[in-house]
């Protein structure tokens, strides 16, 4: 499933309450706040599926970031939206649990801008994912401390959100047992 222009997204205030529906296109060249979310799978060795956006995507093609991230739809719940795109992005369901939400504003180079009140869930999957390729290039599992590290050592090769959630997840880990 490629983007198609007539996409809409949640705009919403900075309670989360929705205050209208935006070509999705449109939100991110005038840069409203919009509902989405971010799903983070882990294996019980305690590392993150990554995965490697798709070639033709529209911004931050060949870029690495989180398990799955998206929009919800009108009327869907967080959860329900994680676990559909889930599917849609990386083959397989698992059920997920949404951790915490924040407002993050990240610009792209090519004058989009995401600004995203986003609730961030995670997950558990020991298996292989059989990724769409219109979506994933490819995925990988990598430790959570090697990220974060690898993310201060080659920033460039992640996305600019994943960057931004990354150190909220990391941050919420240290504060929370799991």
């Amino acid at each position: 499933m490629n983007f198609t222009p007539e996409e809409n997204v949640i705009l919403v205030n900075d309670r989360d309450e929705q205050i209208g529906l935006m070509p999705k296109l449109e939100a991110h060249e005038k840069a409203l706040l919009h509902r989405a979310f971010s799903v983070f799978i882990l294996n019980d060795q305690n590392e993150i599926m990554l995965q490697q956006r798709a070639a033709g995507k529209y911004h931050s093609p060949l870029l690495w970031t989180n398990t799955c991230c998206s929009h919800q739809r009108e009327g869907e719940a967080n959860i329900e939206a994680g676990s559909r795109r889930l599917f849609e992005e990386m083959g397989f369901k698992t059920e997920l649990k949404e951790l915490f939400h924040f407002i993050y504003k990240a610009p792209f180079d090519n004058g989009l801008t995401e600004h995203e009140f986003d609730h961030v869930m995670i997950g558990y999957y020991n298996d292989d994912p059989k990724i769409n390729t219109e979506e994933a290039e490819s995925w990988k599992w990598m430790a959570i401390e090697d990220v974060k590290s690898d993310m201060q050592s080659n920033p460039e090769i992640y996305t600019v959100w994943f960057k931004i959630i990354f150190d909220e997840f990391y941050h919420y880990l240290e504060d929370h047992k799991l």
